[in-house]
């Protein structure tokens, strides 16, 4: 008896979890079956390349925005999820700070016209608020770029759970 090679294949849900990209998620699914993890995450990083300024916009849409106190007092309370090195830097995140995360996250979608993306896998809420406050004084064009690199670094965790 033969074994036949296994291949990944997502499904539109699983795509969608991973961006929010229309056009992400149909050169995904143009690019499938993938023989392995590999070359699903060098098809991810292919599609990535062929995105314009509205698709990244759509996939930045898909994000909550950091400093939605109701979301992030939600994620933060929810610390048995959370890795050990996570749990040290959330656990502290003081109300003040999680009020200034909304506040310049507000000001950065009005400057910029889209939510302030971060990786925020092993960052505490004051990481983030540097974060913030060193990019809303980037121009425009050069925050889109970072905001993008942003996403694949996200998109590239939620890949890792089909290794």
């Amino acid at each position: 008896m033969t074994l036949m090679p296994t291949t990944l294949t997502l499904s539109n849900t699983q795509l969608a979890q991973i961006c929010t990209s229309q056009r992400w998620q149909y050169l995904m699914q143009r690019n499938a079956p993938f023989a392995d993890y590999r070359a699903l995450c060098l098809a991810a990083d292919q599609a990535f390349s062929e995105l314009n300024e509205s698709d990244w916009l759509e996939a930045f849409a898909g994000h909550p925005m950091i400093g939605d106190l109701s979301t992030l007092e939600k994620k933060y309370s929810q610390g048995k999820q959370l890795s050990a090195h996570e749990q040290a830097g959330v656990n502290n995140a003081e109300q003040a700070v999680l009020e200034q995360l909304l506040t310049l996250n507000q000001a950065y979608l009005d400057k910029f016209g889209f939510i302030f993306i971060v990786c925020a896998s092993e960052k505490s809420a004051s990481e983030m608020l540097t974060l913030l406050t060193q990019r809303i004084n980037n121009p425009r064009n050069q925050e889109l770029i970072t905001a993008s690199v942003e996403q694949r670094k996200i998109s590239q965790l939620r890949l890792e759970v089909y290794q």
